[in-house]
């Protein structure tokens, strides 16, 4: 089976869903055949790279993968689309231990054909997440460059650490990204400064800037790539990517 990378931070508008789809989108360039999973109730990476919610989740159904994925203008990366569907977003959060793992199973039994799974988390600590964290290999957290940015951080590692030391846990920590960084602010070279300080070799090199390309391209459905392959969000990304396929 191939790597499955979990993007995953509990505060909203930090770059988690604009990371999963452009990282994915970039995996898929690359040569590696791509599984963009949405298991956000909010259902961004769907239409983000043009994709419709579906009526009911794959997962709670227990459909087979092969049967719910869907392929992408992208060419090597598919999608498991995901649902706004009230019952099965409240069956999905509010699953117990033994449910979220036989969802968590349901998912790990039909990713081998791919090369690279991304799965876009929701804004939370909750079921969600853990029972994502659960199937990943790693997990990137994405990490706005402001004020706030470091708030409940130490949460969202202490899960990681949780599903860290589970039995038959394969997770580990794939890096700290650093997102909508402007180098004109003073504060953002504050916040990277105190991140690369604390974390050390776990941030990423690359920083993804602040740019306005980055925020049109799901308005059109499409990835940076498809949208601005000139722009500076479409480098960074590349420059990601290459860090997650560096050994």
């Amino acid at each position: 089976m191939g790597r499955v990378l979990c993007i995953a931070n509990q505060k909203g508008g930090v770059g988690k869903t604009t990371t999963a789809v452009n990282l994915a989108a970039a995996l898929a360039a690359a040569g590696r055949k791509t599984l963009l999973i949405d298991l956000d109730p909010q259902c961004n990476a769907t239409s983000a790279i043009g994709g419709e919610p579906t009526p009911r989740h794959p997962l709670v159904q227990r459909t087979p993968l092969r049967d719910a994925v869907t392929a992408t203008e992208i060419a090597g990366l598919e999608l498991l689309p995901g649902s706004r569907s009230f019952h099965d977003v409240d069956h999905l959060a509010t699953a117990g231990g033994g449910e979220s793992r036989l969802v968590a199973d349901h998912l790990a039994a039909s990713l081998s054909v791919y090369d690279a799974v991304l799965v876009d988390c929701p804004p939370s600590l909750g079921t969600l997440t853990e029972t994502a964290l659960a199937t990943a290999d790693e997990v990137v957290m994405p990490l706005e460059c402001e004020y706030f940015a470091m708030e409940g951080l130490t949460q969202m590692i202490e899960l990681v650490k949780r599903v860290m030391t589970r039995r038959n846990s394969r997770l580990q920590l794939g890096g700290i990204l650093l997102t909508k960084h402007d180098p004109h602010l003073e504060l953002t070279h504050e916040v990277e400064r105190e991140v690369r300080e604390f974390f050390g070799e776990a941030v990423f090199q690359t920083v993804i800037p602040r740019d306005v390309a980055l925020a049109e391209a799901p308005s059109h459905g499409q990835s940076i790539f498809q949208y601005d392959c000139r722009s500076r969000g479409a480098r960074a990304y590349i420059e990601v990517c290459q860090e997650v396929l560096s050994p």
